[in-house]
């Protein structure tokens, strides 16, 4: 019987990337792993019983929160890259690098997310091959639906990799270099050499993921919370939208937005979880974290430990490192002081500075999924296939939402150019801080425009994506 030691196991997947062969800087083990004692036990007795099974099953999700991933760091890096924030601190452990295209393969952050990301999938890849190697723990049911909840979670960690380390889809139809696919798990560097697959071989195993996901997962949970935390299918329909938006197929937006989406509003999934948009988007950041508007959230709490310069509440709002750029869409007149969305700002004599995440302990919900982005995905695609009427329906909806007063002039939705680039601002507004900023610019192949000392960068520049880190190049030999 495979024996592992039982300290090593959890050390592993607490500090190394992947291949779980890139060693965090700040990760110490003797920290770690005291005062745990010294265990050796089966590899097959994590997946021994239906509750270790389900508890494989929660860390996938556990890694997706990291503070170096989706809770938080990855989030930032994507906004700051930007030009809706200013660097007030010009501290280095809150993305000064990223913000002023700086960073390098030596720089932290461009180890953080590459690392937590790679722990991710590994995370999910153990699940799937200790389901496929231990059968009859739990019912068939519940291990297609767990597989399935391991594919979005790979799917979605993939994504996150390949838009900060891969050049845009629609640069090259995918052809660049992109990253390493691993689609087995780790428990040792023996295996660490692997090369990088193009950037579209990455989007097809994502899609391949996504699709199979979708078939595996259940409709709906029993809790709201459950609905909100734990990917079903409409989440996976979801993600597909965002994923094929970044590849330019906007057919295909179309087609995975519809299922979710009914021809006319009311604007609420018919099948599955009700997924809809709130009256309110207030809602979403102080009230109800689960509403059905949260198609996928990440829940912080105290266990999760997410450091203050990890965390979106601490460099937002409470540390105030970056405030929002007056030359942004802040200032932007498109967004009248009349928009609810505008409460979600405050200021004062060091400026304006984002309030979605106020949390006084950090135990807000991180939003990964809103049903609001598949209506402007959907509004997106739409109008780059000639569409201008669905197109502006739906922008119009979202709009309406926060501000009812509010009327687009004729010329911001009367040609295809104008609409699109309409919904563009549209976005930077309803999902300022959320983390989409950065994909927005690189999948239209648009400069990152230059805010206050940071210098613009274009599509031809290097610093247009994410350096692979030196740790990763020093221990995978075929890159």
């Amino acid at each position: 019987m495979n024996k592992i030691n039982f300290k090593s196991y959890i050390f592993k997947l607490s500090c190394l990337t992947v291949g779980l062969g890139t060693v965090l800087p700040a990760c110490k083990e003797s920290e770690l792993l005291n005062p745990i004692p010294e265990t050796s036990v089966s590899a097959d007795l994590v997946f021994s019983t239906p509750t270790r099974v389900l508890a494989q099953v929660n860390g996938m999700y556990k890694a997706l929160k990291s503070g170096d991933f989706l809770g938080g760091r990855n989030l930032m890096l994507n906004d700051i890259r930007g030009e809706e924030f200013l660097n007030r601190l010009q501290n280095i452990f809150t993305g000064y690098d990223a913000w002023n295209h700086t960073i390098n393969s030596g720089s932290a952050d461009a180890l953080s997310s590459w690392s937590a990301g790679y722990a991710a999938i590994n995370s999910a890849n153990l699940v799937i091959d200790g389901l496929a190697v231990n059968t009859t723990v739990v019912p068939a049911a519940t291990s297609v639906q767990y597989v399935a909840e391991a594919k979005f979670v790979r799917a979605l960690a993939y994504y996150s990799l390949i838009t900060l380390y891969g050049q845009p889809y629609v640069k090259d139809a995918g052809a660049s270099p992109g990253i390493p696919l691993r689609l087995k798990g780790q428990m040792s560097t023996t295996d660490n050499d692997l090369a990088r697959s193009t950037v579209a071989q990455v989007y097809t195993q994502i899609l391949q993921d996504l699709n199979d996901a979708e078939v595996g997962l259940p409709l709906t949970y029993t809790t709201a919370a459950l609905n909100t935390t734990r990917a079903h299918r409409n989440t996976a329909i979801a993600l597909k939208t965002r994923v094929y938006l970044t590849m330019g197929m906007n057919a295909n937006v179309i087609t995975e937005a519809q299922k979710i989406v009914p021809a006319s509003a009311p604007y609420v999934a018919a099948t599955g979880v009700a997924n809809t948009m709130q009256p309110s988007i207030l809602t979403i950041f102080s009230a109800n974290y689960v509403s059905n508007e949260s198609i996928f959230s990440l829940p912080m709490a105290a266990l999760d430990f997410v450091s203050g310069q990890n965390s979106l509440g601490y460099n937002y709002n409470t540390n105030q490192e970056y405030s929002l750029n007056p030359a942004g869409i802040y200032g932007n007149a498109t967004w009248p002081a009349t928009d609810a969305r505008k409460t979600l700002v405050k200021t004062n004599t060091n400026g304006a500075f984002l309030t979605k995440y106020q949390n006084s302990l950090f135990l807000d919900y991180i939003p990964i999924l809103r049903y609001s982005e598949v209506l402007l995905n959907y509004a997106e695609a739409a109008a780059k296939t000639g569409n201008l009427a669905k197109g502006t329906e739906l922008l119009t909806a979202v709009r309406k939402r926060s501000d009812a007063s509010y009327t687009f002039p004729a010329a911001a939705t009367a040609t295809q150019t104008a609409l699109v680039n309409t919904i563009l601002v549209e976005r930077r507004i309803e999902f300022l801080g959320e983390g989409l900023r950065s994909n927005d610019l690189l999948r239209n192949l648009l400069t990152i425009p230059a805010k206050g000392t940071s210098p613009s960068v274009t599509p031809s520049q290097t610093e247009y994506i994410f350096p692979i880190p030196n740790a990763e190049i020093s221990s995978n030999k075929a890159l």
